[in-house]
């Protein structure tokens, strides 16, 4: 026999007695555990036999009883099917109960009450509903008892003349109660929602009631198990592009500029049309003065009585002038020219 092959029928020993070993000792403590759970005191729980949802109304075939450790019984469970459904009128469920899981009184209405958002509300809270639409409202993801960030949206006047937009965090994990007039935490297909009822401190009721008025409320979805708020700041245009405010101030005052040279511009035209306006009407008159005259008769002329004028005959005589007293005469000696003055002599 070769030697791996001993070297395995070994191996194969040892994991067997291994195995054995460790089988002895998981059944010993299940018997242990057996046996510690039979001598614990025992009591019985109400759970719903099926699935309920909100507003069904609870009889004794949605209900059964199951044992329940004494000692680890729910606050607010039943412990008989008779117990949970006593009193006068029936009782609905306040929200979505799974099966097999405790029907707690907190889970329930009272004897003859219905399944109402009243029913649900906390101690001193108020249900406030606001308006949204299919992107405000996260798309119809948002169902009864999720949580959700209230955002607000608004745009205001700053120093400058300009607006401003920006976007605060209003409120931070609020509970819904209802989307539209749905309040089963059950539902589970989004739809496209007009409004969503969120559960609200007096203080918070009326912040939801004056923002809606104020600017435009969307929904953030929170994490099932995120209910703690966080610190959050002012979202502006500025954050948007990344400009700092002297960037942002700068442009402001540069469309400010622009805006009012357009209304110079714009006045300076207006003038200008007033004055071509102002210029045709002018045109006008005096064409419709010319149209009156031109078809006005002209007034016939009366011919006066001639006037005798006196004629006055002028007599022109012609007198010799007197010769002027010195000439001058021109000699020329060789080629070149010389004059003398001499004095003239009167003919006889």
């Amino acid at each position: 026999m070769r030697a791996n092959t001993l070297i395995m029928i070994v191996l194969a020993g040892v994991f067997g007695v291994l195995a054995v070993v460790l089988a002895n000792v998981w059944l010993a403590s299940q018997r242990s555990a057996m046996a510690e759970a039979n001598g614990i005191q025992r009591d019985t729980v109400v759970v719903a036999a099926v699935a309920l949802k909100f507003g069904d109304t609870l009889s004794a075939d949605k209900l059964r009883e199951i044992a329940w450790p004494a000692g680890a019984i729910p606050a607010g469970a039943f412990k008989t099917t008779k117990e949970a459904l006593a009193g006068e009128g029936t009782k609905q469920a306040l929200q979505a109960i799974s099966a097999n899981e405790p029907v707690l009184a907190t889970k329930i209405t009272g004897p003859g009450q219905r399944a109402t958002l009243s029913a649900v509300l906390g101690e001193g809270m108020k249900a406030v509903s606001i308006r949204v639409n299919d992107v405000l409202g996260v798309a119809g993801f948002v169902f009864p008892g999720d949580r959700v960030d209230v955002l607000l949206t608004r745009t205001a006047r700053g120093e400058g003349g300009a607006d401003k937009s920006f976007v605060d965090v209003l409120l931070q994990s609020m509970k819904v109660l209802a989307v539209d007039q749905v309040a089963d935490e059950s539902t589970d297909s989004p739809t496209v929602v007009k409004s969503v009822t969120l559960e609200a401190s007096t203080r918070d009721a009326q912040k939801l009631t004056l923002a809606a008025g104020a600017g435009q409320l969307s929904l953030a979805l929170r994490q099932a198990a995120a209910s703690e708020g966080e610190t959050t700041e002012r979202i502006t245009l500025s954050d948007l592009t990344g400009d700092t405010p002297a960037d942002v101030a700068a442009r402001e005052a540069e469309l400010a500029k622009q805006a009012i040279a357009e209304a110079e511009a714009a006045a300076e035209r207006k003038r200008a049309d007033d004055k071509i306006n102002g210029l045709t009407q002018a045109v006008e008159r005096v064409g419709s003065r010319l149209d009156l005259l031109s078809s006005a008769k002209p007034a016939p002329a009366v011919a006066s009585a001639p006037q005798v004028q006196e004629v006055v005959k002028e007599v022109i005589k012609y007198v010799q002038p007197e010769p002027p007293a010195r000439a001058t005469i021109g000699v020329f000696r060789g080629v070149k020219l010389e004059s003398y003055d001499v004095p003239r002599q009167k003919l006889r």
